[in-house]
C-alpha cells in the first residue's frame, strides 16, 4: 500500500476537522460576539437538571478543553457576570460554575441568532446526512479518547 493511500484519506480528514473547528470558533466569534468555548459553556450550565451548577472538573470533562483554558474562559465569563463560581455545599473546599440570571438572559437571548446559525450552516444537508454525520462524529470522537501512542503501542520505525 502505499503512502498516499495509507495516509491521504485520514490526513485531509483529519485537516478537514482541524479546519472546520478553526471556521466554527471564527464564524461564531463574528456573528454571535463570544467565543466557541463561551458558546458551549453557556449551553452546558443552561441545560436541565445544572441549575445549581456543575464543578469545574465535570465542566473541564464534558467540554474536553484544557484547565488553563476554561479558568481563562471563565474568568471573562465571571467579569461578564455571565457564571460565578461558588462554593460547593457537599464539599466547601470545591467551587460550583453556576450561570447567573443574566448569562442565562444572554443564553435565552442568542437562541434566535443559533437557530438561524445552525439552520444557515446546516444548509444542504439532509435530516439523514445530520445524523449519520452526528454519528460519525461521536464514534471518532471515542476512538480519539483511546489513542495511546505510548513506546509499546507504537510499531519500531524499520530501517
Amino acid at each position: 500500500m502505499s503512502v498516499d493511500e495509507s495516509g491521504g484519506i485520514p490526513n485531509r480528514l483529519f485537516f478537514r476537522l482541524f479546519q472546520t473547528g478553526n471556521i466554527l470558533q471564527r464564524q461564531v466569534q463574528n456573528e454571535m460576539g463570544i467565543s466557541a468555548v463561551q458558546w458551549a459553556v453557556l449551553g452546558a450550565l443552561s441545560r436541565e437538571g445544572f441549575e445549581g451548577g456543575t464543578s469545574f472538573n465535570l465542566l473541564k470533562e464534558y467540554l474536553h478543553v484544557s484547565r488553563q483554558n476554561l479558568d481563562g474562559v471563565l474568568k471573562r465569563m465571571e467579569r461578564d457576570d455571565h457564571v460565578v463560581r461558588v462554593p460547593d455545599p457537599q464539599d466547601r473546599r470545591a467551587r460550583l460554575v453556576v450561570l447567573t440570571d443574566t448569562g442565562r438572559q444572554f443564553w435565552n437571548g442568542l437562541q434566535a441568532t443559533i437557530a438561524e446559525f445552525y439552520q444557515q450552516a446546516l444548509e444542504g444537508l439532509s435530516f439523514d446526512d445530520s445524523v449519520s454525520l452526528l454519528h460519525l462524529l461521536k464514534k471518532l470522537q471515542h476512538r480519539l479518547l483511546d489513542v495511546d501512542l505510548s513506546a509499546e503501542n507504537v510499531p519500531p520505525l524499520s530501517g
